[in-house]
């Protein structure tokens, strides 16, 4: 069970294991021009997020921005990309997201997980 209607879970490929330490933001498509930020998290040891934003999201478009530029800094590693935004769209109130990312310091990739 967890803690929100959307986790995330990130993997560091060049390394072969989870990602910990990097900050993730949930933000919400404000309808305008703008997002509005909702909540803000930490990727555990196991590279996960499991109560990122509240139990329940409604319909709406929303974005995860994940601040690898200070994980790959932390590590002394050098990075090609400061942030990685994934941007995806909440259809069914209810209904979980778990939008993980594979990432490496100059490549990522991301899908609908599970």
């Amino acid at each position: 069970m967890t803690g929100s209607q959307i986790t995330t879970h990130v993997l560091d490929a060049a390394q072969g294991r989870p990602a910990a330490g990097v900050a993730v933001e949930l933000l919400r498509h404000d309808g305008g021009d703008g997002w509005t930020s909702l909540a803000h998290a930490t990727t555990d040891d196991d590279g996960r997020v499991n109560a990122l934003g509240p139990e329940r999201v409604a319909p709406g478009e929303y974005r995860l921005r994940f601040d690898t530029g200070a994980y790959f800094a932390a590590r002394g590693t050098a990075g090609f990309y400061p942030e990685v935004l994934i941007t995806f769209v909440v259809d069914e109130e209810g209904r979980h997201h778990h939008v993980p990312i594979l990432l490496s310091p100059f490549a990522y990739s991301t899908y609908r997980g599970s």
